[in-house]
């Protein structure tokens, strides 16, 4: 029997907004590799992204979006939002924090907005695909959509 495809609230708020997007859908009932996700989904891993959730030294919290193939440089994100040093949360400040599980969470859609960067090689993405808010759920957009409903930088913040 299949699953129930049910719409989450990164897909309402995209819709809310009229941002066009298209939906992905995969088999998974806890969080799989973000690699895994692209291959499940038929899709380039290089568009598809994962949206991580950092600490900066002054206790202000920050979001990254990277390639899943990729690394976050905690040395460059701590640059590019200006703190001397940041460190990803703890698993289980994840759910408190945004209100997305690990391997669900999105940058739309978070009980609050926080300091957004997304790595620069999604400007040579036509589109790039990230969680659409719950395990088993991504969604495809542009950055231009994106913009209709978060505010975010480009900046190189990978490990080369």
């Amino acid at each position: 029997m299949a699953k129930k495809i049910e719409k989450t609230n990164v897909m309402r708020i995209l819709e809310q907004k009229k941002a066009e997007y298209t939906p992905y859908f995969y088999d998974a009932v806890e969080a799989v590799s973000g690699t895994v996700v692209a291959k499940m989904i038929g899709k380039d891993p290089s568009s598809v992204f994962k949206t991580l959730v950092t600490v900066g030294a002054s206790k202000q919290n920050y979001v990254f979006v990277v390639p899943v193939e990729k690394e976050l440089d905690l040395k460059k994100a701590a640059k590019v939002v200006g703190e001397k040093s940041i460190s990803m949360i703890k698993s289980k400040e994840l759910l408190p924090l945004t209100g997305y599980v690990h391997g669900g969470c999105s940058p739309i859609g978070m009980k609050k907005f926080f300091i957004t960067t997304i790595d620069a090689s999604a400007k040579i993405q036509d589109k790039i695909i990230f969680s659409a808010g719950k395990i088993g759920y991504q969604v495809e957009t542009t950055l231009e959509e994106l913009k209709k409903i978060i505010t975010f930088k480009l900046e190189d913040i990978v490990v080369d």
